[in-house]
């Protein structure tokens, strides 16, 4: 038996637009799960989506460049130090290039459109990501930007290239942050997901996996920062998995990310170090205070969906629906 009761400000049950290929009555990570469990393919699905995590950034950082190049400038991707405007803009822009890469992978080896990734409506929720940055982005943004106030040593930035980062990090950085999440939360959740004959057993498979081969595709050696990536891909898995889609994820992902960068720029951080230096000793015991509140956050979550339960996929004329 199913419920349609809602929490008053997390889950709205709008407008479905499932098509048939969509299976009614599942979780977000159920999405892909059919009669077989098509291991194979969902490999595939996973080197897939971590070929374009790899030659997305490397074919579109090095034609930048060779731009670069031209201003005497030789960015971090052809073994230079020179974090330029046009690298960091190239680097978001071939990261916010997973979004349709993994819509389309979706696609061509499942069959289910691209569209369902954003949710179990099949449309992203704006209600629903408003809601969460009135309610979780005051807080979040203030832990994370406190950790940014530290003695650091200035670069020598030139006011155009500040400027310029600046308005890259407030335009590309979004969607950077929502390609990592529609590969990582999305699709690669839902592959793994999809691999056991229990939905449970597929949550805890997707959620754990998922979490420690971006961790690991971080390339993190520092215990603070490994825990906090660990801690912080998990939590929004479980929200993801809760709330039956992304928009909390991307948005606390996004807020995450583009204040960091905003802060770095504002301190005249060199951000080509200040991204790629995940050595040990670099972290920090205020690294937790994040880490804590990626857990708080998640309870929130849990607790406002306590008895609705996850967001279930609906039919073509159902809404949404929770599990029992």
């Amino acid at each position: 038996m199913t419920t349609t009761t809602r929490p008053n400000w997390l889950l709205t049950p709008g407008e479905p637009r499932n098509g048939p290929s969509v299976p009614a009555g599942v979780e977000y990570h159920r999405v892909l799960a059919g009669d077989k469990r098509r291991i194979g393919r969902g490999i595939l699905a996973i080197v897939l989506l971590l070929a374009g995590l790899v030659i997305f950034p490397t074919v579109i950082g090095r034609a930048a460049a060779l731009i670069d190049a031209q201003m005497g400038k030789t960015p971090p991707i052809v073994g230079g130090t020179d974090y330029t405007p046009l690298s960091h803009a190239s680097s978001m822009i071939a990261l916010g290039l997973l979004l349709p890469w993994s819509m389309l992978v979706q696609r061509w080896l499942y069959g289910v459109p691209g569209a369902s990734l954003h949710s179990v409506t099949s449309r992203f929720r704006f209600d629903l990501f408003g809601r969460s940055l009135l309610v979780f982005g005051p807080a979040w943004l203030v832990v994370n930007v406190l950790g940014a106030l530290t003695p650091v040593d200035e670069a020598p930035w030139s006011q155009t290239d500040l400027v310029a980062i600046f308005i890259a990090t407030v335009l590309l950085t979004p969607l950077q942050s929502a390609g990592e999440e529609y590969g990582v939360r999305g699709l690669m959740f839902r592959v793994i997901g999809s691999w056991t004959r229990s939905p449970r057993a597929g949550l805890v498979a997707g959620v754990l996996v998922s979490s420690v081969l971006f961790t690991a595709v971080h390339g993190a050696t520092d215990p603070y920062i490994i825990a906090w990536y660990f801690v912080l891909w998990t939590g929004l898995a479980v929200i993801t998995w809760r709330t039956g889609g992304l928009e909390v994820a991307v948005m606390l992902h996004a807020v995450l990310n583009t204040f960091t960068f905003l802060v770095a720029t504002a301190l005249r951080i060199d951000l080509g170090s200040a991204t790629q230096d995940r050595s040990a000793g670099v972290g920090s015991p205020y690294q937790l205070v994040p880490t804590f509140m990626v857990v708080v956050m998640t309870a929130i979550v849990w607790w406002c969906t306590r008895k609705s339960g996850p967001v279930l996929t609906a039919g073509r004329d159902e809404q949404p629906r929770s599990s029992p």
